[in-house]
């Protein structure tokens, strides 16, 4: 495994554990054994205020509820496991200054986008709000409690317009393909339309040619009619002619 990144969120130095089902749990790192006492030769002295037992009880109890805010980092390395547990110092102004300047130094480092969606950004101030956490926890746990509630709160908002984003995405791309291939049947249909008019176009060129060559032979064919009527008109008026001038010379008197 590869050790963990550096984080804004304080750590503890990492503890070594012999073996990897040997894991220190929180309980085991905040138990202290106090030094015996060497025996007195003297009054024996009253035994301790039970309000320092109180206040043990109280600081195991905020450690314990860091820890689970906040569970430890653990990785292998070299075969050999290493446990890493939130700090529990408290923060003075020095650290919080330094912190800040951290923030500064890692946001520059890292190249992160002063503007817009920017992951790097986003994880930069989720470690540090952590921290911030962690430091407030310290005081006050319940406050510490309350902004976790907060935290997780933001994070599940930003997830679910992470998805509904995705999901427009994926939606948009859809509608994309489904207009592309539309629009390839489109184009499909619009040649197959071409050529089905380029198709009629020619055989209306064809009737027309047909009914042009019909007139012809109709104007050819009524022109002869009429020329021949005409010609039998003009022999039938000349035998006319003929056989009334024969009749006049038969019919006239003969001196």
């Amino acid at each position: 495994m590869i050790p963990p990144a550096e984080s804004l969120l304080k750590y503890d130095n990492p503890v070594l554990v012999s073996k990897k089902t040997d894991r220190t749990s929180p309980k085991a790192r905040l138990l202290k054994v106090s030094p015996q006492q060497p025996p007195l030769s003297g009054p024996v002295p009253p035994p301790p205020k039970p309000r320092s037992l109180a206040v043990d009880a109280n600081r195991q109890q905020d450690d314990e509820i860091l820890n689970s805010l906040f569970p430890p980092r653990e990785w292998e390395e070299e075969g050999q496991l290493w446990v890493q547990h939130v700090s529990t110092m408290p923060c003075t102004r020095t650290d919080m200054v330094n912190l800040q300047g951290q923030l500064d130094a890692r946001l520059q480092q890292r190249q992160a986008l002063e503007t817009g969606i920017c992951p790097v950004r986003r994880d930069l101030y989720s470690q540090y709000f952590d921290e911030l956490i962690r430091q407030v926890t310290i005081n006050c746990a319940e406050r510490g409690i309350q902004l976790l509630r907060v935290r997780d709160e933001i994070r599940m908002t930003v997830a679910a317009y992470q998805t509904l984003v995705e999901s427009s995405m994926a939606f948009g791309l859809r509608k994309a393909l489904q207009a592309q291939q539309g629009q390839a049947d489109m184009e499909n249909r619009i040649s197959d339309l071409e050529r089905e008019k380029q198709d009629l176009e020619r055989q209306v060129n064809e009737q027309k040619a047909k009914c042009e060559a019909v007139e012809r032979r109709e104007l050819e064919r009524r022109q002869t009619e009429e020329r021949k009527h005409s010609e039998e008109i003009q022999f039938l008026k000349r035998t006319s002619q003929q056989l009334k001038a024969q009749l006049e010379v038969t019919v006239s008197p003969k001196k």
